[in-house]
């Protein structure tokens, strides 16, 4: 797996091993790119990468401008791949790794009202496809905090998969599908219209 473009295009990144993890396809992830550039929001944005595998899309959003990425994943050969990948990239300083359960680090962040709360511009979700609909439901609600007008989150799933279906306060705006890969826009409620006009 390989960044696609950007300072650290070419860049080969290191994989866990085994099976579990599902990176994203260069096809998948350049026309992904693509889309995100339409709405300007990688630049200096503050990215989180849930579910992070290799890490292969917050380090292609480094690369392509991005000014800091969480990455959170509960597999130590995962948080092992995005620590080298890091330290590959001369990025450590810019890249934090979480080892831990998405969920359980999301209730960690501190809530709106703490001064020390978290705003993400941007959300890659590609979680696990055998991770349940409810399970996914869950990880949007106690993302939706941490999202202001602007935030958007990608939510990867498979293509079969039925649409996501979203708690209270957010909708998807847009959807794409690749081969056996869908791809989901989701933004805070009422601003989809907004986005939607942006990528016309």
């Amino acid at each position: 797996m390989r960044i696609i473009a950007g300072a650290h295009k070419g860049a080969r990144l290191t994989s866990p091993s085994g099976a579990n993890t599902r990176p994203t396809s260069d096809r998948v992830k350049e026309s992904l790119f693509s889309m995100l550039d339409g709405y300007g929001v990688v630049p200096a944005a503050n990215v989180l990468d849930l579910f992070a595998g290799s890490g292969g899309l917050g380090f292609e959003a480094m690369s392509r401008g991005a000014a800091q990425v969480d990455f959170v994943d509960s597999s130590l050969a995962s948080i092992r791949s995005l620590q080298a990948n890091a330290d590959k990239l001369g990025l450590d300083h810019s890249a934090t790794v979480h080892a831990g359960d998405v969920l359980q680090f999301l209730a960690g962040l501190p809530g709106p009202e703490n001064p020390e709360s978290r705003v993400f511009d941007l959300v890659f979700m590609d979680p696990p496809y055998p991770l349940g609909e409810d399970a996914v439901t869950q990880t949007l609600r106690r993302l939706r905090t941490h999202l202001d007008m602007e935030s958007i989150v990608v939510v990867e799933r498979a293509a079969r998969s039925p649409e996501p279906t979203m708690p209270d306060g957010l909708e998807v705006f847009r959807a794409k599908t690749f081969g056996e890969t869908a791809i989901h826009f989701v933004q805070l409620a009422g601003e989809a219209d907004d986005a939607a006009a942006a990528a016309d």
